[in-house]
């Protein structure tokens, strides 16, 4: 069962304390992919994209943020907030979850695989099926607080590791500096919204407000505690990927090499690491990289997976309160299972080209889904006066929908062009 507290039997932490949902939730959003467009953003333009990784920054903490404070201002999750906008959201999110959740696994499964075939030779299927089994069983057997144990001593890891990779490859002060001015160099439209608007975006963002409950701060005297909890989190996550920026202009470009698309170009790194500055480092960096990729599995395990319990216990008329909608529920459980098995007959098959483009399609179209969601629900009767958005809160969001509208349409027409070619 969860371990979710009343108001009477759990107080605000001190700040000091504080280690919370806002960590789960930007270390799972940050996964291989992001690494790799962030690095090679960073080796074609250098530092002059550092200001959209600071807008990027700031609008998640509003998008999070208006998650957070939907739930622990009325104690709903974010799906019942859905709901009250209409069948229409339901009918989106039950389609994409499922569809999403397959690929999604297989997808992730594999990025966490790489580094182990490059460290020990093991073949990527057998390493994805081996990381996969092993985030089922610390999800399935796991509760809360040892899941954001091990979460928070991931982050640890990557974050040490590539944090000092940016300190010895030593950032040229000068341009940053530069690339805090606001342009778009030529031909990095795409890298500017990858950088502003998806690193670190996925549907775990709407996972929030589960995180929060298990955790035991959905309640209103958590406001405060949730909001620093989210800003905190997110300015690691600002960091975290400033840094790899920093890689990618000091080491990727002055190698002169050409990083592969996805995720195996962070295995074209380590070999450019250990040429550069010896094994140690090179090795590090896979352990780093490793990390970044199993906090997403375990953290889409767990989160994603109370989503849907979630939403089907609503599908059935159970209610968001039900047992068979909390962690560890036997809903939680079937999900857990779709997102761990059935993907893994692709890592042997291939992915599917019409299963490509329909991930393309609902994954494209999430993140403006909830920007755009989140206009309405904080902007009425449906959360107490006190806690409706700000007029500077609906312009953060206004961006945020336009932003990832954009870069949807981008993930869309690549995703189309990989199915097709």
């Amino acid at each position: 069962m969860t371990e979710r507290t009343t108001q009477t039997e759990q107080v605000p932490p001190t700040k000091w304390k504080i280690v919370g949902p806002g960590l789960v939730v930007a270390a799972t959003g940050v996964g291989a992919a992001d690494m790799v467009a962030t690095l090679v953003a960073g080796s074609k333009y250098g530092y002059g994209l550092l200001w959209a990784v600071i807008i990027g920054v700031i609008m998640k903490i509003v998008l999070v943020e208006g998650a957070g404070r939907y739930t622990v201002s009325t104690g709903k999750t974010i799906f019942e907030g859905w709901r009250s906008l209409g069948r229409w959201p339901t009918w989106y999110f039950g389609p994409y979850i499922v569809i999403w959740g397959f690929v999604y696994g297989a997808s992730a499964m594999s990025s966490t695989a790489l580094p182990l075939n490059a460290l020990f030779g093991i073949p990527i299927p057998v390493g994805a099926i081996i990381c996969g089994l092993l985030g089922f069983a610390l999800v399935w057997f796991g509760r809360y607080s040892v899941f954001e144990k091990i979460t928070a001593a991931l982050v640890g890891v990557m974050f040490i590791v590539v944090v000092g990779l940016a300190v010895i490859a030593a950032p040229n002060l000068g341009e940053t500096i530069k690339g805090l001015i606001p342009l778009i160099p030529e031909g990095g439209t795409f890298y500017t919204l990858a950088l502003a608007g998806g690193v670190g975006g996925t549907i775990t963002l709407a996972a929030y407000g589960y995180w929060l409950r298990e955790k035991g701060w959905d309640k209103i005297p958590f406001m405060r505690v949730m909001r620093l909890d989210n800003t905190m989190a997110y300015v690691m996550t600002g960091i975290f990927v400033v840094a790899m920026l920093i890689v990618g202009a000091e080491v990727v470009r002055s190698a002169g090499v050409t990083l592969s698309t996805g995720d195996t170009g962070l295995v074209d790194l380590s070999r450019v690491l250990r040429a550069k500055y010896g094994d140690v480092i090179g090795v590090g960096f896979l352990i780093g990289f490793w990390a970044a990729a199993f906090t997403s599995i375990i953290g889409v395990w767990n989160g994603v997976s109370m989503m849907f319990a979630d939403f089907w216990a609503n599908m059935r008329g159970k209610g968001s309160d039900h047992p068979d909608a909390q962690l560890n529920g036997k809903y939680f459980r079937a999900y857990l299972i779709w997102l761990t098995f059935p993907p893994m007959l692709l890592l042997l098959l291939g992915k599917p080209i019409l299963l490509i483009l329909i991930y393309g399609v609902l994954g494209s179209l999430f993140m403006p889904f909830l920007a755009i969601t989140l206009l309405p629900i904080l902007n009425t009767d449906r959360v107490p006066g006190e806690y409706r958005n700000k007029i500077w809160h609906n312009v953060v969001l206004g961006i945020c929908a336009l932003l990832f509208i954009a870069l949807g349409g981008y993930q869309l027409w690549d995703a189309i062009v990989e199915a097709l070619g």
